[in-house]
C-alpha cells in the first residue's frame, strides 16, 4: 500500500514526471525525423499524422492519449479514480513536447541511412530515459500504460502479457489505417519501430537501476 505523500514530496514527483514526459517527446520526436517508424503506442498518431498533416504529430499524440483515457473511463466505469484525469494534462503537454523537439531537431534529418539508424538510436535512449523517469516519480502513468492496466483490473490479466498484447495492438491498427489512407500500401511503420520495441524496455532497466536510489532520495528529502 501507497504511503501517504507530504505535498512537497506530491509536487516533486509531478515535476520529475514532466521531465521525464520531457524527454520521452524528444525521444519520439528524433526517432519520427528518421522516417523509420516510430514507437509501437505512437505508431497510430504517426499514420494520421502523415495522413492528414494539418494536425502535428503532437497534435495526434494529444487525441491519441485522450482515446486510451476514454477508454479506461469506459472499462473501469465508477472504478476510475478522479485523479487519473491528470494524465489529460499530462498528454497535453507530451504532445506540446514532441511537437517542440521536432522543430529542435529539425536539423537532424538524413539521406544517409546509417545517421537515420543513429537517430532512431539516440530516440529509443531519450525515450526510454524518458519513461524510466516517469516510472521513478510514480506520479500518474501514462495513458498506455493505464489502459493496459484498467485491462489487467477488469479481466485479471497478467499485466506484462497484456502491455505486450497492447503495443501489437497499436501496431497491427497503425498498419490498417495505413492500408486504409494510403492505397494498401504500409507507411509509417519499419524497423524503427521494431528497434523501438525491442530495444526501450532495456533502456528503461538500466536508467532505473542507476536512478532509482538517488532519485527517490531527492523525492522523499
Amino acid at each position: 500500500m501507497q504511503t501517504k505523500r507530504s505535498k512537497r514530496e506530491t509536487i516533486k514527483r509531478y515535476c520529475l514526471c514532466v521531465v521525464g514526459l520531457f524527454f520521452s517527446a524528444l525521444g519520439v520526436a528524433v526517432t519520427k525525423l528518421a522516417d523509420l517508424g516510430v514507437s509501437p503506442i505512437s505508431s497510430v498518431a504517426n499514420v494520421m499524422s502523415m495522413k492528414i498533416p494539418a494536425l502535428t504529430l503532437g497534435n495526434w499524440l494529444i487525441l491519441w492519449n485522450c482515446v486510451l483515457i476514454l477508454g479506461q473511463i469506459l472499462i473501469l466505469r465508477r472504478r476510475f479514480q478522479p485523479v487519473q484525469l491528470m494524465q489529460i494534462p499530462l498528454s497535453f503537454l507530451f504532445g506540446y513536447f514532441t511537437d517542440f523537439g521536432m522543430w529542435l531537431f529539425s536539423w537532424a534529418v538524413w539521406d544517409f541511412y546509417p545517421m537515420r539508424l543513429v537517430n532512431i538510436a539516440a530516440g529509443t535512449f531519450l525515450l526510454g530515459f524518458g519513461i524510466a523517469l516517469c516510472v521513478i516519480a510514480d506520479a500518474i502513468m501514462n495513458s498506455g500504460e493505464a489502459f493496459v492496466k484498467a485491462v489487467s483490473d477488469t479481466t485479471g490479466g497478467e499485466f506484462g502479457n497484456l502491455k505486450v498484447g497492447f503495443d501489437v495492438s497499436c501496431v497491427v491498427l497503425a498498419a490498417v489505417l495505413s492500408l486504409l489512407c494510403f492505397d494498401w500500401t504500409i507507411r509509417g511503420i519499419r524497423e524503427g519501430t521494431v528497434i523501438a520495441a525491442l530495444c526501450t524496455g532495456f533502456v528503461i532497466k538500466f536508467f532505473s537501476r542507476k536512478l532509482q536510489e538517488p532519485l527517490g532520495r531527492m523525492l522523499v528529502g
